[in-house]
């Protein structure tokens, strides 16, 4: 829990704060400022906690070294944006054998997840019933019933690193396999 200074909520707690050619006073401020918004752009992209948590951290970390903290507040927003895009670029091509890297401008203010619309359950059902019966299992404990990398290896009788390669193969399968589906 985040204190409250002076009957003050931090800023983190606070959202965004308006932009001018200030600049933020330490890396300290630059984190707190920045990381609920960088953290709910990860999460609507990959739609994971841990997955978007690791990310947002990956973001400050690949940023911290060549941001100068000089900069103002909307250059270091507009780098840490950059830096988004590409540590997002790496993981889905390091996932899914694709690179993305369009981001939305826009970052909504709810940290609740989006609702599933239209037939995406439909296309997943479709998609994992293609797949051998193994890659549909780790997909379906690690994805569907949330469980860690360790939980689905041992539901499925095999060692972690097995579980890790099995969910990397099964992953570029179904990309593979939705993008032979659209065409």
């Amino acid at each position: 829990m985040i204190p409250i200074e002076n009957g003050v909520q931090p800023r983190s707690r606070r959202g965004l704060q308006p932009v001018t050619g200030a600049a933020y006073p330490d890396w300290d401020s630059v984190y707190r400022d920045n990381v609920t918004w960088v953290y709910r752009l990860m999460y609507r992209k990959v739609g994971n906690q841990p997955d978007a948590e690791d990310l947002t951290a990956e973001v400050f970390m690949t940023a911290l070294r060549p941001m100068r903290i000089s900069a103002t507040i909307p250059e270091v927003r507009a780098y840490l944006h950059t830096t988004a895009r590409t540590v997002l670029a790496a993981y889905w091509r390091d996932r899914m054998g694709r690179q993305i890297t369009s981001i939305d401008e826009d970052v909504p203010e709810s940290s609740e997840p989006e609702q599933v619309v239209g037939d995406a359950p439909e296309t997943v059902r479709r998609l994992l019933q293609r797949l051998p019966d193994n890659y549909r299992r780790i997909l379906e404990l690690r994805f569907l019933q949330a469980a860690s990398v360790r939980e689905a290896a041992s539901h499925m009788g095999v060692s972690v690193a097995n579980a890790k390669v099995l969910q990397h193969r099964a992953l570029r399968m179904a990309a593979q396999n939705s993008g032979e589906a659209a065409r």
